[in-house]
């Protein structure tokens, strides 16, 4: 009689290979899976982040609003008007602070420039800031164009050049759908107090409104939300003080 050899068969290879090869690709998929959700979670968790910081960044930046003036050109014979540096507009805005993006409240004092710009198209529009430092009204008044008559208001307003994003700016907020800045003025009993779209006074507002909204909502996320800060100074620029 033959006697037998120990071994298996091409099909029992067929068939362990096989299944081998099916258990590596579910584990494979398994890993892809959870790569993938720790990714998607990462991302969501670092946008939560960064809105947050941003809007904690604009409040900040506000609170630590400085009541400087700048040496403004007013006529065109060469001579120069101090008046109180700030500039409000529906989507522009500048003013000084002790709160720099880098230093945060330990650095220099920085002429801040908030606007409003287009995003991609379809993206809406984004918030940028940018910094420049402030050395002393000379250092503001380069910001500053003179007076010209406004025949909408009917007075004479202020110019400020146009911001400029540049390689320097910094993104707050991207993908809104809208972004305005409103400014509270201090009215006289009984008018109180009421918001208004551009600021024109000689004096500092009270409080500055940003309001922001995103295009799509997701609960996922946080979303860029109005931010409401008041400007404590209380200070009026027309009145001199004493040493």
């Amino acid at each position: 009689m033959r006697r037998r050899t120990a071994g298996v068969t091409l099909l029992e290879l067929l068939i362990a290979v096989s299944l081998f090869a099916l258990l590596s690709a579910g584990i494979l998929t398994a890993f892809r899976v959870g790569l993938n959700a720790m990714e998607k979670t990462n991302g969501r968790l670092m946008d939560n982040r960064r809105m947050a910081g941003a809007q904690r960044l604009i409040e900040q930046q506000i609170a630590g609003f400085m009541p400087v003036t700048a040496e403004c050109m007013a006529t065109g014979d060469g001579s120069r008007a101090s008046i109180p540096f700030f500039q409000g507009e529906p989507q522009s805005m500048r003013f000084v602070t002790s709160y720099s993006l880098g230093d945060a409240g330990r650095g220099y004092p920085q002429i801040l420039e908030y606007q409003v710009i287009p995003a991609e198209p379809g993206s809406g529009v984004r918030l940028i800031v940018n910094e420049q430092l402030y050395s002393g009204p000379r250092s503001a008044g380069m910001f500053c164009l003179g007076t010209a008559f406004d025949e909408a208001l009917g007075m004479p307003t202020r110019r400020f050049p146009p911001v400029v994003a540049g390689q320097g700016s910094f993104v707050l907020a991207d993908r809104l759908a809208f972004c305005r800045f409103f400014y509270r003025e201090v009215r006289p009993r009984p008018e109180g107090e009421r918001w208004v779209a551009r600021w024109v006074a000689p004096i500092w507002p009270s409080a500055i409104r940003i309001e922001m909204a995103p295009i799509e909502l997701d609960a996922s996320r946080i979303q860029p939300l109005t931010v409401t800060a008041p400007i404590r100074v209380m200070r009026d620029p027309r009145i001199g003080y004493a040493d």
